[in-house]
């Protein structure tokens, strides 16, 4: 146990997740810039547009709107970040000042959960690939009729099961080889973005008719005057989709060598390059019709069309990327967060094994079924669950301790962060009424035919879930805290 750890309990501290040394901190500002880069640049990002302009809207307003929801969500990854910048802790050790040093669980969890599932998400990608792959070399789709009860065949399921496999190397060698891998593959995958755009211009002579396309809303369009209707929603998905990433940021700040590397870092690397990559997708996209006839919205099926060693390079380039996405997006958050839970029995490598076994049962193939599941229940879902424990950390740690921390008391149960039995009150409470106005329109999205009566204050409501659980749970926490000793 390091000297600068006083009298921490066993429960409560173990070495990944103590306050990480002057040597751990290695990260500057193109460190956090490649991170995000190569987070951005994943197969569900490059299909965000799509659900946007299958929803109705036009290419530019897609753009538009999945630049203006990194905008927004960069700020709370700043303010949040800088906790783990300045004082080394990860996100489950930073939920202690605010809900307790048992309580603290409950937001680990949260996170935790969610994020298995976009691990499981990513593999399936992964897996598809392969399945991809194999089919393009056997001249011919394989696996036969789908399993019964999973919905998928044999072969599908075996590829899927591989790419877990392959992303076991990264779980057994650590935060340093994420690192690595984020760095070198971030230029590549830049370099790729402006490849695929040759290719397809130089294919279909241009780029396309979708660009011109208009949106459905104006008018004359087939929902006109709807804009606003389906903008906040799909703006609160877009925020969702880093919702996760907002709150576990510290576990990367951490190793910042400063607070400058942490906020020009992920300054440049997240709203621009998610917004290009945006651009992107809808203009590759537009180009597919003219080369196939369709839109073709999926990289993966484009790859597969492609011929000679150009499919092998494609398919190969988007498997690198993938393995590179979900360890650091969906990996690195709940490997702490179920370290945090039981640090004796818990390390951060054994947390990475049960996120990775946990992806597993989830099957995540379910949740992309549709676009509804995809974006109103799964995205706008969870960024409901993981918005007021964001609103707590924010208020907590800016306006109640001014950003000051006693870190020796973040390990003991007799601390500070104790609040008496290991449960601050006040953060269940404004957890739990954050979160329950947006329990309605979250069961009549996923459960249409078992909750069909849900009022139309609670669908819209549920629209701004992200907002709505933000606002409330940070005012109600400021409000009970108030007058209390802050330390």
């Amino acid at each position: 146990m390091p000297d600068h750890i006083a009298a921490a309990d066993p429960d409560l501290w173990n070495h990944d997740l103590a306050p990480t040394t002057p040597a751990q901190r290695t990260w500057r500002w193109y460190h956090f810039a490649a991170l995000w880069v190569g987070m951005v640049m994943c197969i569900p990002a490059y299909t965000l547009s799509a659900s946007l302009v299958e929803e109705g809207m036009s290419g530019r307003q897609a753009v538009l709107t999945v630049f203006l929801a990194n905008a927004i969500v960069l700020l709370p990854m700043l303010l949040i970040g800088h906790a783990g910048a300045k004082y080394g802790i990860p996100y489950a050790v930073l939920a202690r000042t605010s809900f307790g040093t048992r309580g603290a669980r409950l937001p680990a969890l949260m996170r935790a959960i969610v994020a298995c599932g976009w691990y499981g998400i990513q593999t399936w990608f992964g897996g598809s690939m392969i399945y991809t792959l194999l089919g393009v070399m056997n001249g011919s789709p394989i696996g036969g009729a789908p399993l019964a009860w999973l919905g998928i065949n044999l072969a599908q399921l075996g590829c899927f099961l591989a790419f877990w496999a392959i992303q076991l190397y990264f779980v057994v060698h650590g935060m340093e080889s994420i690192r690595k891998l984020e760095t070198w593959t971030a230029p590549l995958k830049i370099a790729i973005c402006f490849v695929l755009l040759w290719w397809v211009h130089d294919k279909a002579g241009g780029f396309g008719p979708l660009l011109d396309q208009p949106s459905q809303f104006a008018p004359g369009g087939k929902r006109e005057g709807e804009f606003w209707i389906a903008f906040w929603p799909s703006l609160t998905a877009m925020i969702g989709f880093w919702a996760t990433l907002a709150l576990n940021i510290p576990d990367f700040t951490r190793f910042a060598r400063s607070q400058r590397d942490q906020v020009l870092g992920q300054a440049i690397g997240l709203p621009a390059p998610m917004g290009l990559l945006a651009a992107l997708a809808v203009i590759v996209t537009s180009a597919t019709v003219v080369l196939y006839g369709k839109a073709l919205w999926d990289p993966v099926d484009l790859a597969s069309r492609m011929t000679g060693i150009a499919v092998l390079v494609a398919l190969i380039v988007l498997l690198v990327d993938t393995v590179s996405v979900n360890l650091a997006a969906n990996l690195v958050g709940p490997a702490y967060d179920f370290s945090a839970l039981a640090p004796r029995r818990i390390s951060y490598r054994s947390g990475g094994y049960i996120t990775a076994g946990l992806a597993l049962v989830m099957m995540p193939w379910k949740i992309l079924e549709s676009t509804q599941n995809y974006i109103f229940t799964w995205l706008v879902g969870y960024s409901a669950l993981l918005g007021p424990i964001a609103g707590i950390l924010i208020v907590d740690y800016y306006l109640m301790r001014k950003t000051v921390l006693d870190v020796d008391q973040l390990y003991r149960h007799d601390g500070a962060y104790s609040f008496g039995n290991g449960w601050n009150m006040a953060a269940v409470a404004a957890f739990i009424l954050g979160v329950a106005p947006n329990i309605p329109g979250f069961l009549n999205a996923a459960f249409p035919s078992a909750f069909p009566d849900v009022g139309d204050a609670f669908k819209t409501i549920y629209t701004y879930a992200w907002f709505v659980g933000v606002a409330i749970a940070a005012v109600v926490y400021g409000a009970m805290m108030a007058g209390r000793a802050r330390r």
